[in-house]
């Protein structure tokens, strides 16, 4: 596709679309004609398996990366991307191009960085509005998009942040700006958030409220303190907070973060879960047959504990410690260890469709040898991002008369790679989450329930992860 529009977003013209089509429907006919009579699940799919009444038995079994066509080891994406491509007639292309726009003009405006930053440079007060007009100005080029302005929140720290996390202001501005359109996520969040993700992965923009944006800028000072003091910290690294407000009489004001997307990698995420350490309501909604790579599971579809060599799993509980301290001082609750799961599987062994009993079986799917573990083909491991480590399937048992939040190991295991941070970290316990909690006390177990004061969030949260990862006694 070619792109012609301001700041780099792509304009998809209708003649590209329909040879693009006729692409895609040739080879699904040849990828039909390939995959004719082959059994197993689809790439991605869970294979059928036998589900107990929701948090007793419920298993997902571990999927196989040779169900697809890029099976053997997983370097490659594939031809299957998350997300819609932002172009000309999108509902939200304007805003992108605003977005892009005001990105640009802010990164571009590079000053002097010290680590040391002012009081005056947290102040929620420290906001830079600019407007952009259609004809340019003297400040701003001139573009296709309407009128508005923009606002930089705290640019000082933000700067200072993205050198702290090594990002390179021109790569940073080609990822958000360059040649290759925005993609917008399916759906909004639970919070009613809008998420966009860079045409490299590399970045996700979130749409956030006002009250999110007070409460960040209210932690900011502690945040920045934090990250600086521990370079391997889990909580997500954010590198910028604007806002677009829109001129005329719609005056519409959008509020954004750009984060890092914690699964940007060479390697396919075969599972991913939102853990939070509660139990209620936390099963994913969808039906066996249409999970995918891209659903994201919950605490009791975790059907796995996570061994992780000695040195890192002693960092791994340090650094829980330290970052669960942090956001327990800042009064926040309801945040997630987020856990993306690559499956490695390098003697392309199909998958075969199985089920498992609860009380005894396992899941029929490919055991992956811990002789497959090549420790030199991972050249940049760090703590939550590409770790080779060994994943033990477990199963609820049913006839347990309480819900097991963790099953029972089976000493089947997987050699898995790993990526994991904690998210959304800006949500305090305020009134309304002070009422869900007192509301559903009455209905349900107290403990089970996600809104609960941090300091219970917290020892709950480290409990239950303690859990799910456990130090490997043999070494890979």
């Amino acid at each position: 596709m070619h792109g012609g529009t301001t700041c780099g977003i792509v304009v998809v013209e209708a003649e590209e679309e329909e040879a693009e089509e006729g692409t895609r429907r040739r080879r699904r006919r040849r990828g039909r004609r390939r995959w004719c009579g082959r059994r197993g699940p689809r790439r991605g799919a869970a294979a059928t398996v036998r589900v107990e009444d929701a948090g007793e038995g419920r298993g997902l079994p571990p999927p196989s990366p040779a169900t697809g066509p890029n099976a053997g080891g997983g370097r490659s994406r594939g031809p299957r991307r998350q997300g819609e491509t932002i172009a000309k007639g999108h509902k939200n292309y304007e805003l992108m191009l605003n977005l892009q726009l005001g990105i640009r003009h802010a990164v571009g405006k590079q000053g002097p960085i010290t680590l040391d930053l002012k009081s005056s440079a947290f102040d929620p007060k420290e906001k830079v509005w600019t407007r952009f007009p259609p004809e340019g100005s003297k400040y701003t080029p001139p573009h296709s998009s309407c009128d508005f302005k923009w606002k930089d929140y705290c640019p000082q720290v933000f700067r200072t942040l993205r050198k702290l996390f090594k990002v390179d202001a021109a790569d940073y501005m080609l990822s958000l700006c360059g040649d290759q359109a925005l993609r917008e996520l399916s759906s909004p969040g639970k919070s009613g958030s809008f998420f966009y993700l860079t045409s490299n992965d590399q970045y996700m923009i979130k749409t956030m409220k006002k009250s999110e944006v007070k409460i960040f800028l209210k932690m900011l000072r502690a945040y920045y303190n934090h990250v600086r003091s521990f370079e391997n910290t889990l909580v997500t690294k954010f590198f910028g907070l604007h806002c677009v407000k829109l001129a005329g009489a719609n005056q519409k004001k959008v509020r954004f973060v750009i984060m890092g997307n914690l699964f940007c990698s060479d390697y396919s995420i075969h599972r991913r879960f939102d853990l939070k350490g509660s139990s209620l309501g936390r099963t994913t909604d969808k039906p066996q047959t249409e999970i995918d790579e891209y659903t994201t599971l919950k605490d009791l579809d975790l059907n796995f504990i996570f061994r992780l060599q000695k040195h890192w799993h002693q960092e791994f509980l340090r650094q829980v410690d330290k970052d669960c301290d942090f956001l327990e001082q800042e009064n926040i609750m309801d945040y997630s260890l987020l856990v993306g799961v690559h499956f490695r599987d390098k003697r392309n062994i199909l998958a075969s469709e199985g089920s498992f009993d609860s009380d005894s079986s396992r899941a029929s799917s490919p055991h992956l040898s811990r002789g497959d573990t090549d420790p030199n083909r991972f050249t940049k491991i760090k703590l939550g991002s590409n770790m080779p480590t060994r994943a033990e399937l477990t199963v609820r048992k049913s006839d347990c008369n309480e819900i097991q939040i963790i099953g029972e190991p089976t000493g089947e295991f997987y050699d898995v790679v790993l990526y994991f941070g904690i998210i959304d970290i800006l949500q305090d316990y305020d009134i309304s989450k002070k009422l869900e909690h007192a509301y559903k006390s009455f209905q349900y177990d107290p403990t089970s329930i996600s809104a609960v004061d941090p300091k219970q969030y917290s020892r709950r949260f480290k409990d239950f992860v303690y859990k799910a990862f456990q130090e490997d006694k043999v070494d890979i």
